[in-house]
């Protein structure tokens, strides 16, 4: 890391192993880390004993550091001549607010680079023994992401309802009826396998296996409280290494 440059980097799903080369270099360098909620504390520990530890996660509908702040703080350090590590988890190009910190940071003249990491999608796919992709049922896959409820009203849902289409939400715990609703309004079948990820990677990792008619009361029953990502039209693929399957409701 260079002095006065700002590094976004992607802290991967939680599970330390999946964590890249050049991000673990990175926690051992940078001055100051300004930190996201669900970055684990094992990856955290890895961090320059001497480094400022500032936890600037957000909160999904709850209490959170206003974006602008965070921006000031980034530019403020930097600008100090710091070596500053913006940590976010997953991969920082999806659904982090990069796109506003970067520009804050070129409105203020300060260096950036930025350091990708493994994306829950991924991990959570690899979780259920599945591909995203698959040659004769889908050649795309979407990320959507549950904050974004006027955002959800502008997808294609005609598209996404039909048979074979394959669809990553992530943070869409709150958002489960509002998705049923949208596919069952455009033709979707009710038996659409749908599959939720609780924890991707992590020690504490539960799969829920179930349908899109039965998506919002199985979800609700499953209790979920840490960061889950669904998959719409994809179902675990039922293998003796899928161990860590601990839920499954019809």
């Amino acid at each position: 890391m260079c002095p006065g440059v700002v590094a976004f980097a992607g802290s991967g799903p939680g599970d330390v192993d999946l964590l890249t080369l050049k991000v673990l270099k990175a926690l051992g360098e940078a001055d100051v880390i300004l930190f996201d909620r669900l970055v684990s504390k094992d990856i955290m520990a890895l961090a320059h004993e001497g480094a400022l530890l500032e936890d600037v996660g957000k909160e999904g509908f709850g209490p959170s550091m206003a974006q602008e702040e965070i921006c000031a703080r980034l530019v403020h350090h930097a600008k100090r001549g710091l070596k500053v590590l913006r940590l976010k988890s997953g991969d920082p190009t999806i659904f982090g607010r990069l796109d506003e910190e970067l520009s804050a940071c070129e409105a203020a003249d300060v260096d950036t680079q930025i350091l990708p990491g493994i994306t829950a999608a991924s991990a959570a796919v690899a979780a259920i023994g599945q591909s995203l992709t698959q040659r004769g049922r889908n050649t795309s896959v979407r990320f959507l992401t549950g904050h974004d409820m006027k955002g959800f009203a502008d997808h294609d849902w005609a598209q996404l309802a039909r048979r074979g289409e394959v669809a990553a939400v992530y943070m869409g715990k709150k958002s489960a009826r509002f998705v049923q609703g949208r596919m069952l309004m455009h033709g979707a079948d009710l038996t659409t396998p749908v599959t939720v990820v609780e924890n991707a990677s992590r020690a504490d990792q539960r799969v829920l296996a179930t349908t899109l008619e039965h998506l919002p009361a199985d979800l609700a029953a499953a209790h979920f409280s840490g960061p889950a990502l669904t998959f719409l039209g994809l179902a675990p693929r039922q293998a003796a290494t899928l161990t860590d399957i601990q839920m499954e409701l019809a």
